[in-house]
């Protein structure tokens, strides 16, 4: 894997992340605020989605940091 390659990867990753978390706080923040209990469901699916992103940054992060 070339180094460009790897950076890209790895901010495609991070807009992933990125993208994922604002859309658990949104949703969040409805189940807290106003007790939407839908939002209350997204909010959990977005979570696991941030923890599959989450290891995946990890895997490239190592990967990077050894070479």
């Amino acid at each position: 894997m070339n180094i460009h390659f790897n950076l890209t990867f790895t901010m495609e990753i991070v807009c992933k992340i990125e993208a994922a978390f604002a859309e658990f706080v949104k949703d969040a923040k409805a189940q807290a605020e106003k007790g939407n209990k839908a939002a209350g469901t997204r909010a959990r699916v977005a979570s696991l989605e941030l923890e599959k992103l989450m290891k995946e940054f990890r895997k490239v992060s190592l990967d990077a940091a050894k070479k």
